[in-house]
């Protein structure tokens, strides 16, 4: 599996279980929901820039050299669109379950402004993530001697 692929399928179910989950919430606690649609935003914005930041300070400990690092911009596009997009099919056909309230959209609307939201919701933490790491990683590599180097000037 590739790994835009995984990062996909794993945002998208972890949009869909929030949606979910704030759809019980919101049928038993009515006036919760501005803050527990809070809640829901920054964990997904939180888990996607935490993988970005994985995902930037590993390629910049394989690839040191700037010019030559991993085209994570692509990758990461692509896990976002696929998520997005799954996750408003799947979120349409889990709105036709009984007990389930996911807001009663058609899919056209799932399919593309929902889609298009989440798709810039995992793209753009993703991305600052992504630099983050690679600043980290850099900061790693430049306090670390040169290989042969000793520390005590003999």
């Amino acid at each position: 599996m590739t790994g835009w692929v995984m990062r996909a399928l794993l945002l998208g179910a972890l949009v869909v279980g929030m949606r979910t989950l704030l759809g019980f919430a919101m049928v038993y606690w009515p006036t919760q929901g501005s803050w527990l649609r809070l809640l829901c935003l920054a964990a997904l914005i939180g888990a996607v820039a935490a993988w970005g930041i994985l995902d930037g300070r590993k390629d910049r400990e394989v690839h040191p050299d700037p010019e030559h690092g991993s085209d994570l911009t692509i990758m990461w596009l692509k896990a976002a669109v696929a998520g997005g997009v799954g996750m408003g099919v799947v979120s349409w056909l889990l709105d036709f379950l009984p007990r389930f309230d996911l807001g009663d959209n058609p899919l056209l609307f799932e399919a593309t402004v929902a889609a298009a939201f989440i798709v810039l919701l995992i793209f753009l933490p993703a991305l600052a993530g992504v630099g983050i790491g690679r600043m980290l990683a850099e900061r790693r590599i430049e306090k670390k001697p040169p290989a042969g180097v000793s520390g005590s000037a003999a």
